[in-house]
């Protein structure tokens, strides 16, 4: 770097260069940059420093990551500008993290603190520090239900890293079993960081925490919490004065001092992966931290995604499961759509009614014994969609399986055909698959209606709904119809009496790689909030009994669906199988891209093709290309998105190309 020196600055003494990270957004400078220290700013200017520096004329952030005796730059070195605040912010272990979750996803080291490090708060920087609180006990432990259970707690308590999937059993008080692990390790003075999907789940496990460990050894780490409430439990954190950290998605990278465990649970809910470059998702940042501090990890949730089966299938992890009598005897009874010909005997519109007989009584018998009953809707408010009037079937587009709708009337005053939401084709001579009937009936689903629908069926009894207006945290343990939305589903006290969970099709139906995972996800997330079979509990899913994600919930097995799951994915090349990355751009932009990457010999790119609908000449806005490798070569196959989009940034085209590793949607 060439600069000026002001007025008669000299350079400290001792270890005068700063070697620091510019938070300059673009590729071709992502890379550490050398400054002088000004002998002035020689007590300030320690390493994981926020300071400011000259670059390229103008005045920049930047994180001072280590301080040397002597540069291998051949120029002249610019002198740092100013400390911003002497508070070590970034710690080693944290840079090294960022580091290399950049990396992984091939993205910047800058864009990574940016989610790592929360702005600074200059009144509360300033408050004194608190004294660090002595380890606290360790708190005794209630896993033996699971056979590697306290075998898994007895490595924590002897700082071994073990690693560990744990498929936690219906009805389980999974915050309490969480905060046993975390203060297994705080007991022997080393930090525990457990990140959950959203604030409920934040209140009841940072809750199960300060119960067990203390709350000066327990915080919350949640933007929710406000800037300043925040920035103090941060720095607690930081500080080590606080030990274990609860918190949503950012914090995986909490600093804790030392840590021994890391935890991530329901890794399989969207809410873990950031949405902001280079789109790291919780459970692969938990992982890469573990290896790199040597910490034990724990990916728990009532389900299993296949990137856990595949941890276990490869020994990375041992998996937590319970015995299978152990599993039946804390299950609900679940029902499906035509498990046995006697349902169909008893109720012949059961397949194409919404809420069919089976699932009334199952809520009848629930309420009558002054129990909740919990009704799970995919949508919220009201959802209009079309279905074949003879058998309910929900109407597919024949192109694309997208749901078709009615768009009123031609010109002519004549109804119009159907067409398809996404795919926008026209479907004049629609027939139905399962019936063949051409003959279409609108319907109206979602919460509200469904509340609606349902305060008019059992008269007197409360209803009330959990979405996106209010979500409900808890719910009394009386007689009451709760609708939820998959993911705002309340506790009930005592748990619930039932669980009806609506329009299966609308999660099984969707064009997307893990539907059925997603689908058996939030079923599975639902049902465990009901009472055991033995004690009255039942759940009727209206989906049909022989699909695969309808029978793991049956059977309550849901690592049987995540190695088929994995097996199919194996089959077809889609993730975690393989690495893969997606590319979106202009058509132009997007096939020079492609050109000019160097990937390695191994790789394969699907596509491109439109993202949108293409305009009356035939050209679209944006593409998309899949780009796959095997596992071996994902960090190959990063570092050459890495370089292309280097030298694009260097090159100042125009047109901007969004790479992601791993997406969650693929086409």
């Amino acid at each position: 770097m060439s600069g000026d020196h002001r007025g008669e600055r000299q350079p400290a003494a001792h270890l005068p260069v700063a070697r620091v990270v510019v938070d300059v957004p673009l590729v071709h400078l992502d890379r550490p940059f050398d400054y002088l220290v000004p002998e002035a700013l020689d007590a300030d200017a320690v390493p994981g420093c926020r300071l400011r520096v000259r670059f390229a004329g103008q005045l920049v952030d930047a994180y001072l990551l280590e301080r040397a005796e002597r540069t291998e730059h051949g120029g002249r070195l610019s002198y740092v500008d100013r400390v911003v605040s002497p508070e070590p912010v970034l710690a080693p272990e944290i840079a090294t993290l960022a580091r290399a979750v950049a990396d992984r996803y091939g993205g910047t080291m800058i864009d990574v603190l940016r989610l790592a490090v929360p702005p600074r708060h200059a009144r509360v920087e300033k408050e004194p520090p608190a004294e660090p609180p002595p380890p606290p006990e360790a708190p005794a432990s209630s896993w033996e239900r699971y056979p590697r259970g306290d075998a898994f707690l007895e490595a924590l308590r002897s700082g071994r890293a073990a690693r560990a999937v744990w498929q936690a059993l219906p009805g389980e008080d999974w915050p309490t079993r969480l905060a046993e692990a975390a203060g297994s390790v705080a007991a022997q003075g080393k930090g525990a960081v457990i990140v959950v999907p959203d604030h409920r789940d934040l209140a009841r496990v940072h809750e199960a925490c300060v119960r067990l460990v203390g709350a000066e050894t327990a915080v919350a780490l949640s933007a929710e919490a406000g800037p300043a409430k925040r920035y103090r439990a941060w720095l607690a954190v930081r500080r080590g004065v606080a030990r274990v950290v609860v918190g949503t998605r950012a914090a995986a990278f909490a600093p804790v001092v030392d840590p021994g465990l890391l935890v991530v649970w329901d890794d399989g809910d969207d809410l873990h992966a950031e949405p902001r470059s280079p789109y790291p998702h919780v459970r692969d940042v938990l992982a890469i931290r573990a290896h790199n501090a040597g910490a034990a990890m724990l990916v728990g949730g009532f389900a299993r995604t296949a990137e856990a089966q595949l941890s276990v299938d490869t020994g990375w992890a041992h998996e937590i499961v319970a015995a299978r009598d152990t599993v039946r005897a804390a299950a609900p009874r679940v029902t499906a759509i035509g498990e046995h010909e006697s349902q169909d005997a008893r109720d012949p519109a059961a397949r194409a009614a919404r809420i069919p007989s089976v699932a009334y009584q199952a809520a009848r018998e629930a309420l009558t014994a002054g129990r909740p009953v919990l009704v799970q809707v995919p949508r919220r408010g009201y959802v209009p969609g079309l279905a074949c009037q003879s058998c309910r079937t929900p109407a597919r587009c024949r192109r694309c399986a997208g749901p078709l709708a009615l768009p009123g009337r031609s010109a002519d005053g004549e109804p119009a055909p159907p067409y398809c939401r996404w795919c926008g084709a026209v479907d004049a001579a629609f027939r139905c698959a399962a019936c063949g009937s051409r003959r279409l009936r609108a319907v109206v689903i979602g919460a509200r209606r469904t509340a609606e629908e349902l305060g008019r069926a059992f008269t007197g009894v409360p209803v009330r709904t959990s979405g996106a207006a209010e979500v409900l945290s808890t719910v009394d343990g009386e007689a009451a119809l709760v609708v939820a939305t998959p993911g705002a589903e309340p506790v009930a006290g005592g748990g619930y009496g039932a669980a009806l969970l609506l329009d299966g099709w609308a999660l099984l139906a969707r064009a997307d790689l893990r539907a059925s995972e997603e689908g058996l996800r939030r079923w599975m997330t639902a049902a465990a909030l009901v009472r055991p079979a033995p004690d009255g509990g039942r759940v009727v899913v209206m989906a049909e009994s022989g699909l695969a994600p309808v029978q793991a919930l049956v059977r309550w097995d849901p690592v049987w669906h995540a190695s088929q799951e994995l097996a199919a994915r194996k089959e077809v090349g889609f993730p975690p199988a393989v690495r893969m990355s997606s590319v979106d751009g202009p058509p132009a932009t997007l096939a020079v891209f492609l050109d000019d990457v160097e990937l390695p010999p191994s790789a394969e790119v699907l596509g491109p093709v439109p993202l949108g609908e293409p305009d009356h000449e035939g050209n679209t806005e944006t593409e998309r290309a899949l780009i796959r490798v095997p596992r071996a070569d994902g960090r190959a196959l990063a570092a050459a998105l890495h370089a292309a989009q280097a030298t694009r940034t260097a090159r100042k085209e125009p047109d901007p190309v969004r790479v992601r590793l791993d997406p969650l949607e693929l086409i």
